[in-house]
């Protein structure tokens, strides 16, 4: 069976890309006769912003959203990526570190995806004993590549083009990377679709996968929804939130980002109905050129 899922930060209100990201997601499960799940991804409780999780639930419900099994909090799953960066501790595939970035530019001669690349200072043994330490996992020379079904294959060299990454900040929180890894694995997520921005993020992950013993799932990155300068929708780039009003013509406004839905034929006067005509006229993903 299929099972897809999607997973927003509770840092503020649902925007036109969150929306665009959710139906995306919701038709390429349900159109399949897939179950769709629904994660709260409050990991980092220092970027949460009160409310922001119920409003979230609220907004999908009130779009015609319907998910399968109750939704589930990372904040309450702590435990699970315990368990899991214990394993990899006892891999010897996992270092505390206590560098801060600064220190990290200053010392990096290499710069890979996202920056410098961390030149492994604490791998023998953390620097400053009386700091806190974040935990960095071990990467190799390994090239980790999968074929994404929108964007193509993607490829990197997990040494060079990304370094040894934190899977638990210095601060006691565990990372986004290992968090997502873990939940998708024992929800049994089949199918990732999410925004071109986290497209960067799933060599990490698979990576993480492997070492863990996980399955690697389908991903789809599909493009992002932009401001008029060009930005991504963001609550930093001021989108604005999803009305309570207008429901119908906002949710046609996201579908007209997909080209996995044809034009409408006609106007739709209720959710169910507008629903019912989006799975029965999704196409899949490759299917689109």
């Amino acid at each position: 069976m299929r099972i897809g899922r999607f997973a927003p930060s509770p840092t503020g209100p649902l925007h036109l890309g969150s929306l665009v990201a959710a139906a995306a997601s919701y038709c390429d499960a349900k159109s399949h006769d897939g179950k769709w799940l629904l994660r709260i991804e409050d990991v980092d409780q220092t970027r949460k912003m009160a409310g922001a999780s119920e409003e979230i639930i609220h907004t999908l419900e009130h779009y015609g959203f319907v998910w399968d099994d109750e939704v589930i909090y990372q904040s309450q799953r702590t435990a699970l990526y315990e368990e899991a960066l214990t394993r990899l501790r006892h891999k010897d595939l996992a270092y505390r570190c206590t560098c801060s970035r600064k220190e990290i530019a200053d010392s990096s001669t290499m710069h890979g995806i996202e920056g410098a690349i961390y030149p492994g200072t604490c791998l023998a043994h953390p620097i400053k004993h009386d700091s806190m330490a974040a935990w960095r996992l071990k990467t190799t020379e390994s090239l980790i590549s999968f074929q994404d079904l929108v964007q193509g294959r993607i490829q990197h060299n997990m040494a060079w083009e990304i370094g040894d990454f934190v899977i638990k900040r210095s601060d006691g929180l565990y990372s986004y990377q290992l968090a997502v890894v873990v939940d998708d694995a024992l929800q049994g997520v089949t199918h990732v679709v999410r925004g071109a921005d986290l497209l960067n993020s799933t060599t990490r992950q698979i990576y993480l996968q492997q070492l863990l013993g996980y399955s690697t799932p389908v991903y789809a990155h599909i493009p992002l929804v932009l401001n008029a300068d060009g930005q991504k929708l963001s609550k930093q780039t001021l989108a604005r939130s999803l009305p309570k009003d207008e429901v119908i013509p906002t949710l046609l406004e996201a579908f007209s980002f997909l080209p996995y839905l044809p034009t409408p034929p006609r106007a739709f006067k209720t959710l169910p109905e507008l629903w019912q005509w989006a799975l029965e006229n999704w196409q899949p993903f490759d299917s689109v050129e």
